[in-house]
């Protein structure tokens, strides 16, 4: 066992890392600490090993919300491993939207359940709406039941592809489904392509696969879908009897939510 003060040991990581303040979370997380003690005890000593494993993970390019087990969206903590997509800032845009524009005590589908955060935080913020949510892979749906679990959620999960597994119709179906083209999956960050599961960035050489699927199922009288950059044109010819009323872009100006109707109204 080796000790070390935590001045020394977080100067010696900080330049081991692309982003020197990971290495303050990490402490942070070890010690039990904020990063606010952690400055002001520096001359303290700790045992160095459990910190330097975590870092070790850091530099293969783990990420770092994996390696904490945690991340936070919309407000909530939920737990994450190598087994669901790591919650986006921009998906958010799709909550914010579900929730605002629900009809009360409407059924709503979440496909493509992951961690569970979308379909959770729109049940836990209308707790008037029925929520169900399918995903093809059990092991995110256990990460999502254990999330549900977590924070009181009432939302159903269940294991389907697409909606192989589900009957009847929803009044409205949120999705964040797979959306990279497989050509642009093969270039994204290592820390991304080599850690986050590939079954839930790519559906296909299009990218848009998913989405159709969706669209020609025709389930629900409304449909909120994330897309990626340059996907809207793609998706307007997809609609096949659908129409966008609402176009809602990111902190970057990307379109990002693309809100469709049956009926042509919001």
């Amino acid at each position: 066992m080796t000790h070390e003060s935590i001045n020394s040991l977080r100067a010696r990581l900080r330049a081991l890392v692309e982003n020197p303040r990971d290495v303050d979370v990490l402490l942070a997380d070890v010690t039990g600490h904020t990063a606010a003690w952690l400055f002001a005890h520096g001359e303290e000593r700790i045992d160095t090993e459990p910190v330097e494993a975590l870092v070790r993970r850091r530099i293969d390019g783990e990420p770092l919300q994996y390696i904490r087990g945690r991340t936070e969206f919309f407000g909530r903590e939920f737990f994450v491993d190598d087994r669901v997509l790591i919650p986006r800032p921009e998906t958010e845009l799709l909550v914010e939207a579900a929730i605002a524009r629900a009809p009360n005590g409407a059924r709503v589908l979440d496909v493509g359940s992951g961690s569970g955060c979308v379909a959770i935080s729109i049940e836990r913020e209308r707790q008037d709406l029925d929520v169900t949510s399918i995903d093809i892979s059990i092991g995110a749906l256990a990460v999502a039941k254990r999330n549900a679990h977590e924070h009181q959620s009432n939302v159903r999960f269940a294991a389907s592809d697409a909606f192989d597994a589900i009957r009847g119709e929803f009044d409205l179906i949120v999705a964040n489904a797979p959306y990279i083209p497989r050509a642009d999956y093969e270039q994204l960050a290592t820390e991304v392509r080599d850690h986050e599961p590939q079954l839930a960035l790519t559906p296909g050489p299009r990218g848009t696969e998913m989405i159709e699927r969706i669209l020609t199922a025709r389930r629900a009288p409304m449909v909120k879908l994330e897309i990626g950059f340059g996907q809207l044109a793609d998706v307007r010819d997809l609609a096949r009897g659908y129409e966008i009323v609402e176009i809602i872009n990111d902190l970057a100006s990307i379109e990002r939510v693309v809100v469709l109707s049956r009926h042509g109204r919001q």
